[in-house]
């Protein structure tokens, strides 16, 4: 942890933001509360502010990738709301309404450059199946391959409580991952990460974040300023180390900062990537933008193997099953006392499960047909929570 007023800069985070600076693909994150204005209606200079930003690193040949939040908090206005909606329903016409001005604000500004702007809404939903998952980095990799620059959100219209990124944060850390991009910005209306509360005294900045234990006993706030968005530090913190697990360099710091940080300047949070092998795209997936349809529980056997031996799941190690899910979903995978040890895709439907117990998979095959003789969750399709 280091403080903003050391002047000695450390070479990993030295070298950490001129790799921000020289990133051929860069993912931008911005929250509602940086677009909005108090009232929760769109703020012109904002967007224009940002986009100017962002339309010249596009124009001078980088990749950019835009998550932008914003969309329930500019449709509140038109519809006449004060506050942000608690109940799904409303937050979601709010979206509906909200999501057309944003996008042709963002257009209009972006025009000025020449640049087109393209919409692309995500659902946790399409990310969990492997066809929908390659057709969302498809898309995204033509669309910079022809210029465009993409602005990226949950599909807020169609997402449930239950099936959803639940803030931008992680859903633009997933994407910096999904697309291999060099850099993650992480922009609201927060400068940095503090070693506790901004307003007290001694408070100072924490310049870099080396890896997890430098972030033990800070205390980090679950809200922003504002109150228009749903992701807090806490969301930001966790963004932030999903996208350094996965290589990514990354960076926390206010709106105003981009410019700046996009230019190596010190400015806001380093978060160093992490050293080792990056996780394949759909163990992040798996990891942090799914939930569990329904659990299966396992023996203790079953446990040692998926976790210690890395081993795919087979029937014959599970004792129980819950919940309702089809072949494909994603399943928690529970010890006997419940606690959830990894995640996965199930090969077949919950009901088809309790007769498939206990056997081993020769067995079924030779008594069920050829097509049995296969694991209820493949170790490609499968990671360890908690490990």
């Amino acid at each position: 942890m280091h403080s903003a007023s050391s002047d000695k800069i450390d070479a990993l985070e030295a070298e950490g933001r001129a790799a921000v600076a020289a990133a051929s693909r860069i993912v931008v994150k911005v929250g509602s509360s940086s677009l909005t204005t108090p009232e929760g209606r769109i703020d012109a200079n904002r967007i224009r502010d940002l986009v100017d930003v962002l339309a010249v690193r596009r124009t001078a040949g980088q990749e950019v990738i835009l998550v932008s939040s914003g969309a329930v908090a500019a449709g509140m206005t038109p519809l006449g709301m004060t506050h942000r909606p608690h109940d799904l329903a409303s937050q979601q016409a709010a979206a509906s309404v909200g999501q057309g001005l944003l996008l042709a604000a963002y257009t209009a500004e972006l025009a000025r450059y020449g640049v087109n702007a393209a919409q692309v809404l995500l659902t946790v939903e399409d990310m969990m199946r492997r066809v929908q998952h390659r057709n969302s980095q498809r898309t995204l990799r033509r669309l910079l391959d022809i210029g465009a620059l993409p602005i990226v959100n949950e599909n807020d219209t169609v997402a449930t409580h239950e099936i959803r990124f639940g803030d931008n944060d992680r859903l633009a850390a997933l994407v910096a991952h999904l697309m291999r991009a060099d850099a993650l910005l992480l922009l609201s209306d927060v400068d940095a990460l503090y070693d506790g509360k901004p307003s007290d005294p001694g408070t100072s900045v924490v310049d870099l974040v080396r890896d997890p234990t430098d972030l033990a006993g800070l205390d980090i706030g679950s809200t922003g300023k504002r109150g228009v968005g749903t992701g807090g530090m806490v969301t930001k913190v966790d963004s932030a180390r999903i996208a350094s697990q996965a290589g990514v360099h990354t960076v926390l710091t206010s709106a105003g900062n981009a410019g700046a940080v996009l230019s190596g300047e010190r400015v806001g949070t380093f978060f160093a990537p992490a050293g080792g092998r990056r996780p394949s795209a759909r163990q992040l997936w798996l990891a942090h933008a799914t939930a569990g349809r329904g659990s299966l529980v396992l023996d203790p056997g079953a446990v040692r193997a998926v976790v210690q031996e890395k081993a795919s799941l087979l029937p014959a190690g599970v004792v129980k099953v819950r919940g309702e899910f089809s072949a494909g979903d994603p399943v928690d995978l529970r010890d006997e006392e419940g606690a959830v040890v990894a995640r996965g895709l199930v090969n077949y439907d919950a009901v088809e499960v309790p007769d498939l117990m206990g056997r081993s998979t020769r067995w079924l095959a030779r008594e069920m047909g050829p097509s049995y003789e296969r694991e209820l969750v493949h170790r490609d399709d499968l990671v360890l929570l908690g490990h």
